[in-house]
Parts: structure tokens; C-alpha cells; sequence
């Protein structure tokens, strides 16, 4: 049986973490980037850009993210594309992550007035000119506690990925607690390594909401 002392068992849960958090960001970043493109189409005039957009916000929030990462892990290779744990986390975890900011962000820019189009439309501005100087600055500060607030989820679902066999955290632990058979301390670990991650960003968007809300009522 491998011995491992303390120090071992945090300083491997340490680098998983870091493994964790790296695809955290990556997903988030690549997931907004494409969450943008797609909230362009879904805004679009073009009806089959709408409807093509709408069938990709569907499909990625009403299945599991466990069976897209399968999807993407197994199915690719039957069709002969070699994929690695880590790509098929990435690219799992950017899909489902761009699907939902697309749906938040789409919120977003609906709950502003139907006058603040129409204002702009009377400058003569095209669409662009509108979504630049008008639409996308009042967007995006309401969008902000969503934003960040989803983040805590975007940490959280790479724990997921372990299925797969992508070694963060949760995979880690998992490793760790059938070696020394001590599950309780490891996932315990494992649980304070998230919390530590995730309670700052869930204070954070409750920050930001409630310094929205104070501006909204001094006005």
C-alpha cells in the first residue's frame, strides 16, 4: 500500500486544484466567447440564425453535462478523431458554459427599455452602433451578478470531468482516498479546496447585486 503523509496528500490535492482551476478559467473564457457569438445570433434579425442558436442553447441546457463530456470523450473517436481527457473537459465545459451565459446575457439585454432601441434607431444608428454605444454598456453591468454567479457553477462542474479520467481535483481525491483509506479527511480536503474557491465568487456577485440595488433606490 502507498504511505502517503499529510503534506503528500495536500500537496497533491494543491496541484489538482490548480488543474481545476485552470480549467475553470479556460472554460469560462472560451465559453464566453463563443456565449457571445451565439447571443449575436439569438438577437439577430435573421430567423434562421434565431432558430439555430436557439436549438444550441436547448440542447446544451437540457442535457446532462456528464453525457455531453461522454459524448465528446467516446463518440469522437468512433468517428476517428483521437481526444484527450483534457480537450474533451475543455471543450465540454466551454459548450455548456457558452450556452448558458448566451441565455443570461440574452436576459440581460431584454429587460432594458424597448425605448433605449428606439432612441438610438432615431440617432440613425445600424444595429452595430446601437449594441456598441447603447445596448451592451446597460447590459453589461446588469449582467455582472449572473456572470459571476455562474462562475461558482462552471467551478463546480468540473468535478464532473473526473469521469472521464481528467485528474483535478475531485479525481485526485478519489485516487488519494482509495490509496490510504482515509475517504473522510481527503474529500473533506477536497470539499474546502471549492469552498475556498467558490465563496468568494458567490460574495462577490452578492456584492455587486446589492451595490446595483442601492444605486437603483438613491436614484
Amino acid at each position: 500500500m502507498t504511505r502517503f503523509t499529510y503534506l503528500d496528500i495536500v500537496h497533491h490535492l494543491l496541484v489538482g486544484m490548480g488543474w481545476t482551476v485552470g480549467l475553470s478559467v479556460g472554460a469560462f473564457i472560451l465559453g464566453g466567447s463563443v456565449g457571445l457569438l451565439i447571443l449575436f445570433a439569438r438577437i439577430s434579425p435573421n430567423p434562421f440564425l434565431q432558430r439555430a442558436s436557439k436549438v444550441y442553447i436547448e440542447f446544451f441546457q437540457g442535457t446532462p453535462l456528464l453525457m455531453q463530456l461522454f459524448l465528446l470523450f467516446f463518440g469522437l473517436p468512433l468517428l476517428g478523431f483521437d481526444i484527450s481527457p483534457l480537450v474533451a473537459a475543455m471543450a465540454g465545459l466551454t459548450l455548456f458554459t457558452s450556452a448558458y451565459l448566451a441565455e443570461i446575457w440574452r436576459g440581460c439585454i431584454e429587460s432594458l427599455p424597448k425605448g433605449q432601441w428606439e432612441a438610438s434607431a432615431s440617432l440613425a444608428m445600424n444595429r452595430i452602433q446601437q449594441m456598441r454605444y447603447v445596448i451592451l454598456p446597460q447590459a453589461i453591468k446588469i449582467s455582472l451578478p449572473p456572470t459571476v454567479g455562474f462562475s461558482v457553477q462552471v467551478v463546480k462542474g468540473t468535478a464532473v470531468t473526473s469521469i472521464i479520467g481528467f485528474l483535478e481535483v475531485t479525481k485526485t481525491g478519489t485516487m488519494i482516498a482509495n490509496a490510504t483509506f482515509k475517504p473522510l479527511m481527503v474529500y473533506g480536503l477536497v470539499a474546502l479546496g471549492y469552498f475556498i474557491i467558490c465563496f468568494p465568487l458567490s460574495a462577490y456577485a452578492k456584492h455587486i447585486e446589492r451595490g446595483m440595488h442601492a444605486a437603483h433606490t438613491h436614484r
